[in-house]
């Protein structure tokens, strides 16, 4: 794919800054240089000079480098006019791109257009994105492995052993009147189950890549005054919560974002959960309730003095992993109470259970290196690489799909359908590189990049 008009953009940030950048690419290029520039520009090549508006009277002076497609970022051929950053002299750059005959970029569209050249697959392309708003080094450096093509490079193995294994299905269903019984074969058996295997180590990694790109979600959860907005706002270091001892107080969720350990965490402090005939209260207890069903971990906040955990429905059928934080306990040790943690994490089916004193700092310690572990910091971050929601939901798809196939195998019934759910794994596990013609998809992808890139 190769564009017929051309697109141009500024680079680079908002606001003022030593050096920005006018980027164009497409088939216009030359021209359009030569008529800023006022001269021919070798491809590779940095020409210093003036940038001419259409009276020939400079608007601004410094870098020009022109890269000739296929080698370049799109693929086609592009502009890069790198000149002073301040914001008006910027915007008299990109006018007179624009009326040499440029149009406005999309975007995203640069990296849509490297994707539609196959500069890139579509796992890579978002990797950019990744890599640009990227909130910690780990998240930085897990991106550029996808940028890479490490997420790629083993996306597409398993893609390939899927279509190897539904040849052999294939060819052993034509086959099938032959003496050899090739369906009974264990090879293929192993084969199958190799690549769940493959699978699991593949989603893990991508699993911890998608936690350092969207982050961490964890809910403050609990009944009116135990803390919990005292507790975001220790672990924010901002008084971003009203705390007060009325009980009632926060009526709606809170969000911060936070980094701890170099792992970005979304806090979402809930008003207390109480029975109440306040209307205002009732939906901010509904909110609650509907933060927690949509978690990734849940902090349920108790009192140390008088234990009394909230009215979440079912709790023993929420999603979300659970910690139950038993906070006063500097006022707990004064009355020498004690406390079974054992039964309160078996009424929360909760798997940790820790004790802070959010007042007075103790145990705050603990809890954050429990949110840090959380969030993945302590496992293996050798091959992480960056992962969206969307890359889970189809690598979740393949393997199920896989998975079906064996049990076919396994269990002799209808092993023919087994070949067809080949099919659909590897249709599935393709979505993540982009192996397919899906517009919509594309849309939405590339419409959350800035403009410029």
């Amino acid at each position: 794919m190769i564009s017929n008009d051309t697109i141009a953009a500024i680079a680079t940030g908002a606001g003022r800054a030593g050096v920005g950048i006018v980027r164009v690419s497409g088939p216009d290029v030359q021209n359009i240089a030569e008529k800023i520039t006022g001269q021919a520009l070798n491809p590779r090549y940095a020409h210093y000079g003036p940038f001419f508006n259409a009276k020939q009277t400079a608007i601004d002076e410094g870098l020009a480098i022109r890269f000739a497609g296929p080698n370049s970022y799109t693929g086609e051929d592009v502009l890069e006019l790198q000149g002073h950053g301040g914001p008006v002299v910027l915007d008299m750059v990109l006018q007179r791109v624009l009326e040499c005959g440029a149009r406005p970029a999309r975007p995203g569209e640069f990296t849509e257009r490297a994707f539609l050249n196959d500069k890139m697959d579509l796992a890579q392309a978002e990797s950019v994105a990744d890599l640009i708003d990227a909130s910690s080094q780990a998240a930085a450096q897990a991106a550029v492995r996808s940028l890479d093509g490490e997420f790629s490079r083993t996306v597409n193995a398993i893609s390939e052993e899927l279509m190897n294994l539904r040849a052999w299905l294939e060819a052993a269903l034509d086959f099938s009147e032959e003496e050899i019984d090739f369906l009974a074969d264990a090879t293929l058996q192993n084969r199958v189950k190799t690549l769940l295997e493959d699978f699991d180590l593949m989603f893990s990694r991508a699993s911890q890549g998608s936690r350092l790109t969207d982050g961490l979600t964890v809910v403050i959860a609990g009944v009116a005054n135990v803390g919990k907005s005292s507790l975001l706002n220790a672990l924010s270091g901002l008084d971003r919560a009203i705390v007060t001892d009325i009980a009632g107080t926060t009526r709606d969720v809170l969000r911060e974002e936070i980094v701890l350990g170099g792992m970005p965490i979304h806090l979402i402090d809930t008003a207390g959960i109480r029975l109440t005939d306040d209307v205002v209260e009732q939906q901010g207890i509904e909110r609650a309730q509907q933060a927690v069903a949509s978690a990734d971990h849940v902090l349920i906040i108790v009192n140390a003095e008088q234990i009394e955990l909230p009215e979440l429905g079912d709790i023993h059928s929420i999603n979300a992993p659970v910690t139950v934080v038993i906070n006063k306990i500097d006022k707990l040790e004064s009355n020498h109470h004690s406390i079974d943690e054992t039964l309160i994490a078996s009424q929360a089916s909760a798997k940790t259970v820790l004790k802070v004193s959010i007042k007075q700092g103790d145990g705050m310690e603990d809890l954050r290196n429990h949110l840090i572990s959380l969030a993945g910091r302590d496992e293996a971050v050798e091959g992480v690489f960056s992962a969206r929601r969307r890359h889970l939901d189809a690598l979740s798809r393949s393997r199920d799909a896989t998975d079906a196939a064996l049990t076919r195998l396994r269990s002799g019934n209808m092993p023919e359908l087994a070949a067809e759910e080949l099919k659909i794994a590897r249709q599935a596990l393709d979505e993540v590189t982009g192996r397919f013609d899906t517009e919509d998809l594309l849309g939405k992808v590339f419409g959350q990049f800035c403009i410029g890139k």
